[in-house]
């Protein structure tokens, strides 16, 4: 039983590094502090919740009152991490009971002060009812990268509902966040500006990832340095004096948690590097962002053909390319979509081509998934019939061979020409981009055994659409049959040399005529 005599606590926080401490001083509506692990950011919203509790102005009876709620995505994370560094910091036999029971609740009184804190779930359904009916002073949304935007979007409006205006109102009233860096798609990597909005949203999407004047984001330093070779690769890491909450760490923490981790998850966790962790085998290892994404926009190759690799289905994709007379490939531009069908689909590969290649419209070819030629039963209408309708010289890929489609690609990224990669995309292919990175992946097999082992063919996911579509590209534009030892692929309107960041200096060809069988069965599809 515990024991409620008075007793003193002796309470004390000092922020642990120029960010925490900007990020206290705030008093925006939303407000979000993205940080490494261990860098102190789940206290300092621990410490705010308490801080705004002992700002609250007096009610009528000479109390302090307000409600927080505290959400977290699962159960056991709750659990185990965030009511643990809660107690940590307000422990029972100083602040009073902890209710075990669901939902999880913690009465703090002391002085004048009477916080109500209620820890939610989200992965638990009364919980999230319980969320979109109290009434709140405040939410903490720990670890928010786990947590949906709409979700988000319905503590906002249960936040300043406690204490109600007849009872004075609060003087404070918001949501306040914490998290690890979140992947590019992710709504607070949009939200705060550091990656651009994706094209492949519609006008409502788009809107509710633009920045409320009245929300921040604040971004912790990396945890440690990089130590780079001449040519970019990271040799080795070494402390950052920049580095927040370090008074609270041991001297060697970070050096020893990066000891076999992959650069993707330190990258993540300890750089604090806007990305995703690579679960599972990477697809292209030779793929380099450094070497492979170009640092500002390409601009279409004039006189080249636009190659539009497009993958089928309830989530199409597609990607926009050109293979220019040297070889070099290059990306400009992807398009996903999400529960739509080939005849809209269409219209919006048309829409693109129109805003993005207006001087390429009447010179575009498109190569889909060969099974795309093969009529359902119940209707007489294929992919590509529906993309000839709608204008577009549409053909099957020259193979479907998952094998040699991926292959046909890693070849690109191999190649070197006049000193410069022979593959480059455009910043605006994220969803590529991330899939490159690690996103589209062979899944590890669950078995036991020392060595690991992985699926043979790349995981389903939201990256491997657009994967496919490059893959259909990178073969119908001519890669496959290099791989085959065929001759080597002419390309329609060819010049000599392109330069995408060089628009002056052209050099133009003659036009090369399908001669051979093999580039008669290509060009036609059949």
């Amino acid at each position: 039983m515990l024991d409620n005599s008075p007793r003193t606590y002796d309470f004390s926080y000092k922020p642990g590094g120029p960010v925490l401490k900007e990020f206290l001083k705030d008093d925006s509506f939303v407000r979000g502090v993205r940080g490494p692990v261990g860098s102190g950011k789940s206290v300092s919203c621990c410490i705010e919740v308490m801080r705004r509790a002992c700002q609250q102005e007096p009610d009528k009876s000479g109390i302090r009152r307000s409600r927080w709620g505290v959400v977290r995505n699962t159960n056991p994370q709750l659990r185990t991490t965030t009511i643990k560094t809660w107690l940590d910091w307000y422990p029972e036999d100083i602040f009073g009971i902890f209710k075990w029971s669901v939902p999880y609740t913690h009465v703090v009184k002391f002085a004048d002060v009477e916080i109500e804190v209620i820890f939610l779930a989200l992965d638990r359904d009364e919980d999230v009812r319980k969320l979109l009916s109290i009434e709140f002073t405040g939410i903490w949304i720990n670890e928010a990268r786990e947590v949906p935007k709409s979700i988000i979007d319905a503590c906002t409006m249960r936040v300043g509902r406690f204490p109600s205006k007849k009872d004075g109102g609060p003087s404070w009233y918001g949501v306040v966040m914490d998290t690890n860096a979140p992947d590019e798609d992710h709504w607070w990597a949009i939200m705060s500006g550091e990656v651009p909005l994706p094209e492949y949203l519609t006008r409502e999407e788009a809107l509710t990832l633009v920045q409320p004047d009245d929300w921040k984001f604040f971004t912790q330093p990396s945890a440690l340095k990089e130590i780079k070779a001449p040519d970019g690769e990271v040799l080795d890491y070494q402390p950052h004096e920049k580095a927040e909450n370090q008074d609270n760490l041991v001297d060697t923490y970070y050096q020893k948690l990066i000891s076999g981790k992959t650069k993707s998850w330190i990258d993540v966790y300890v750089m604090n590097r806007i990305g995703n962790v690579v679960d599972g085998k990477v697809v292209y290892p030779n793929f380099s962002a450094d070497l492979h994404v170009a640092k500002e926009p390409i601009p279409p190759a004039p006189g080249q053909t636009i190659i539009v690799g497009m993958d089928f289905g309830l989530t199409p994709a597609a990607v926009f390319a050109q293979r220019l007379p040297t070889g070099r490939w290059i990306v400009l531009a992807e398009l996903v979509a999400a529960n739509m069908g080939a005849e809209k689909f269409a219209q919006e590969v048309k829409h693109v081509i129109a805003k993005k290649f207006p001087d390429h419209s009447g010179d575009v070819i498109v190569y889909g998934d060969p099974a795309g030629d093969y009529r359902a039963q119940t209707d007489e209408k294929t992919p590509f019939s529906i993309l000839r309708v709608a204008g577009l010289k549409a053909y099957p890929a020259p193979t479907n061979d998952p094998s040699l489609r991926i292959d046909s690609v890693d070849g690109t990224l191999t190649r070197v020409i006049q000193g410069k990669s022979g593959f480059l995309i455009d910043p605006s292919c994220t969803v590529l981009k991330r899939g490159f990175e690690g996103g589209y992946s062979y899944i590890r097999v669950r078995a036991s055994g020392v060595t690991e082992r992985y699926h043979d063919t790349p995981d389903k996911n939201k990256f491997s659409h657009v994967h496919d579509a490059l893959q259909y590209a990178i073969v119908g534009g001519g890669e496959a049959r290099q791989m085959l030892g065929h001759k080597k692929a002419g390309v329609a309107n060819g010049k000599a040399f392109f330069d995408p960041f060089d628009r002056q200096k052209h050099v133009m060809q003659p036009k090369k005529r399908a001669n051979d069988k093999w580039e008669q069965i290509f060009r036609r599809g059949t």
